[in-house]
């Protein structure tokens, strides 16, 4: 276990959870497909200042970031649209619907549904432990969402929140591919794009742009709890592999819920207890999983700042950087062994 990308993992999930109760204030007064062009102008704006400055604690260790290449272009894309552009409609939709408090407990079946794709489409490892507390974090969301019978009216609020989780939790996973990649540049790009085409399908969908204090608010919102907080979820992707990633990102929903309820003086119900006991349970599970065997390392290349350690024991041509921590392509010969691990971007076998 990585503590170092647990604690990223963690840090991004309550700055992304702060974002659901500030964005349930701001709709008020900004169409919500604006709003979330807003989001991502920000955190664009943002993380691409961030990189000049000289120091940052997305670095690795004080080698330079691998920049991206023509190869991960698919994988940005596609983590693009659904991602930066389906997910943020579909959450400020439904919080137009929903309570903010009940829409933040809801995003925790962003893990879920991040998690079965990983699974069953990219092939991570599980087992029942995990499942058990995928099961609760989705029992969880049932009961926070039940409200009688439902009609149309009760229905699409939570629906459009359950649409933004499932697009998460497909950019989640494309992004992971693209991971060992500079974080900061991801964001930058995935922002940078996601924002402006936000802010067209909004203002031809009849929106306009907000007050000059509502706008400035939207993109300190959206560099801190869009920008930073996704280049911390990068990072902690390429060390846990995207279920294990979103398991601690789960706990997102809990941080939203009690600001919620703090700032906005919403109440805090029987139901909305006892769903978010279930959810406790889920993410508990998830984040006391532990996961060792005999294991081959499949020969690999690619670029990414490394020491020379067991996995990395490989030749230097000329022009290759010198000194460690360094930045380079390499190729990883196969290995056998056996030790604790996560389904990180060098161990992706099968089971």
């Amino acid at each position: 276990m990585n503590p170092t990308a647990v604690f990223y993992a963690l840090i991004a999930a309550a700055l992304f959870g702060i974002s659901t109760p500030v964005a349930k204030v701001l709709i008020g007064s900004t169409h919500p497909v604006v709003l979330a062009g807003l989001l991502y102008c920000g955190a664009g704006i943002g993380v691409a200042l961030l990189r000049k400055v000289p120091w940052s604690i997305f670095g690795s260790h004080g080698a330079p970031e691998a920049s991206l290449t023509r190869s991960d272009v698919p994988w940005l894309a596609g983590a693009v649209i659904a991602g930066g552009v389906v997910g943020p409609i579909l959450l400020l939709v439904g919080l137009t619907h929903t309570d903010a408090s009940t829409a933040s407990l809801l995003l925790t079946l962003e893990g879920v549904a991040t998690a079965l794709m990983a699974w069953f489409i990219f092939h991570e490892s599980f087992d029942r432990r995990i499942a058990i507390g995928m099961l609760c974090l989705i029992v969880g969301a049932i009961v926070l969402s039940w409200s009688g019978p439902p009609t149309l009216e009760s229905i699409v609020g939570p629906l459009a929140v359950i649409g933004a989780c499932a697009a998460w939790g497909l950019d989640n996973n494309l992004t992971r591919k693209i991971s060992l990649a500079d974080p900061l540049q991801i964001v930058t790009l995935k922002s940078t794009i996601a924002g402006p085409v936000n802010l067209l399908l909004g203002i031809a969908a009849g929106g306009t742009l907000p007050d000059l204090p509502t706008g400035v608010v939207a993109t300190i919102v959206g560099f801190l709890c869009y920008g930073v907080s996704l280049a911390l979820f990068v990072l902690a992707l390429r060390h846990l592999g995207s279920a294990r990633t979103a398991a601690y990102f789960s706990t997102a929903p809990f941080f939203g819920a009690v600001i919620a309820v703090v700032v906005l003086h919403e109440s805090v119900t029987y139901q909305l207890a006892a769903a978010g006991a279930l959810m406790v349970i889920g993410v508990w599970l998830h984040v006391t999983e532990r996961h060792e065997h005999v294991h081959t390392h499949e020969p690999q290349e690619h670029p990414h700042a490394h020491i020379h350690d067991e996995t990395h024991q490989h030749s230097h041509e000329p022009n290759d950087p010198a000194g460690e921590p360094h930045t380079h392509r390499h190729t990883h010969a196969p290995l056998t062994h056996s030790h604790s691990h996560m389904p990180d971007m060098h161990h992706q076998h099968r089971h």
